[in-house]
């Protein structure tokens, strides 16, 4: 208790830094004024509240510091950094502090496999035992209750094989065991599935070993989906993940600090943290970022800088596209931004469905179909694209109002507050 009092103290002060000094100077006339881009419609008094929302937070010891973002028309609106990247050392939140991304790894991953099919090197119904062999056995498990009122876990063969279009829409089955209390989780749960220094490979064979939580094709249930997606497109590529992803598009695009590990001991220092009692993330075992391993975890793993997922966030606004390179066509970018499991798909949503009321499934992140059953509706346009992760990071396009917004953060516990009360922000300073 005193720690997190004493803390409150330390990010109170921090709660001041608002921007880089040279930032300020650039894009501020005065205090809560901002220098709003020509054609960009955002309210420079309304936007002034997200400022008041986040100095707040750090106040109240809530959160250490974040970064907010928001683009439009491919311009910078609003770009302010808040309080500090390290609650142990006061370092403040720049520009190159490095983010764990956690989830919002997902639709890297996801981008990188939906070019392999755009080149016509994977389909969407190939089988995953086409590349991964180990996944030929896959099986079910359904849970049985016997007579005695105890349950068992009863083994039986999937209807169809899990095919990549499942491992991108999380149909596939495989799910995680570090939530949940069925016994397919339980069982990924004691798996020891994290235990050593193991690749993709390894870990996509230690995968297939466990039962399906659900017959492939059904439901919509988070998992290591993404992860298996990662070791075939090692498998199609004939390279590392990192390596071919690297040579794609994060090369291009200019990611520079985008990867799965910090290797150079000089950038340790930019890696932002949560407070000390807001630690554990509770998703399996990423590891620390400035350890190296074999494992690229195409699910959870990458860690990022505002300036390399806001080049990601573009192209993807860009419908594919960035300064002037084209990086998938826009058939296939369409087909991976559109919802593939509305009802009349057939697919189920279990009950802890991420994506939220009015919001369908693509190929790698979240798509607004609707305007959902809340009353008021959630703020947000029809086609929207989001994603999050455990970590605190969260990013939303809207290509109906072509802009992005990036929340990079660390804090499992706040997170999902935070991010719900600065879309409503962002969504409120926006004039139409």
């Amino acid at each position: 208790m005193r720690l997190r009092q004493g803390m409150r103290a330390l990010l109170c002060a921090a709660a001041l830094m608002v921007a880089s000094p040279a930032f300020a100077e650039d894009r501020f006339a005065a205090e809560g004024t901002f220098d709003i881009p020509a054609g960009a419609h955002f309210s420079p008094e309304k936007l002034a509240k997200i400022g008041e929302f986040f100095k707040k937070q750090i106040a109240d010891g809530k959160i250490p510091g974040a970064i907010v973002l928001i683009q439009q028309h491919g311009k910078p609106v609003y770009r302010e950094f808040f309080g500090v990247r390290d609650p142990d050392t006061n370092q403040p939140m720049t520009e190159d502090t490095i983010f764990r991304l956690h989830s919002m790894t997902k639709p890297i991953t996801s981008f990188a496999a939906m070019m392999l099919v755009d080149e016509g090197k994977l389909k969407l119904d190939d089988p995953v035992s086409k590349y991964i062999p180990s996944f030929t056995s896959a099986k079910v498990g359904v849970e049985k209750k016997l007579e005695n009122g105890e349950k068992a876990l009863q083994i039986v063969a999937p209807d169809k094989p899990v095919t990549i279009r499942d491992l991108l829409l999380h149909t596939s089955g495989i799910t995680y065991g570090f939530y949940g209390d069925s016994m397919v989780r339980r069982a990924y749960g004691n798996a020891q599935i994290y235990n050593g220094d193991f690749d993709n490979k390894e870990f996509a064979d230690r995968i297939a070993q466990l039962p399906l939580e659900h017959q492939p094709g059904t439901l919509w249930d988070y998992g290591h989906s993404t992860d298996i997606l990662g070791r075939v497109i090692e498998v199609v590529s004939g390279k590392p993940l990192l390596g071919f992803e690297q040579q794609k598009f994060l090369g291009p695009l200019g990611m520079k600090d985008t990867g799965f590990f910090v290797t150079d001991k000089k950038k340790e220092v930019l890696l932002a943290k949560p407070i000390g009692w807001d630690r554990d993330f509770r998703t399996g075992r990423q590891g620390r970022p400035e350890t190296y391993r074999k494992w690229e975890s195409g699910s959870g793993g990458m860690l990022s800088t505002l300036s390399d997922y806001a080049k990601f966030s573009q192209m993807l606004l860009n419908g594919g596209e960035y300064d002037g390179k084209r990086y998938m066509s826009a058939a296939t970018f369409k087909d991976m931004t559109t919802d593939h499991i509305s009802k009349e798909s057939g697919i189920a949503r279990d009950a802890l469905y991420f994506p939220g009321d009015g919001f369908g499934f693509g190929y790698g992140f979240a798509v607004r179909t609707d305007a959902g059953n809340a009353k008021p509706s959630p703020p947000g346009s029809l086609g929207e694209l989001k994603w999050d992760g455990a970590s605190g990071c969260y990013f939303v396009i809207d290509p109906k109002q072509d802009f992005f917004f990036i929340l990079l953060e660390q804090t499992p516990s706040e997170r999902q507050r935070i991010q719900r009360s600065l879309k409503l922000l962002v969504y409120e300073a926006l004039e139409n």
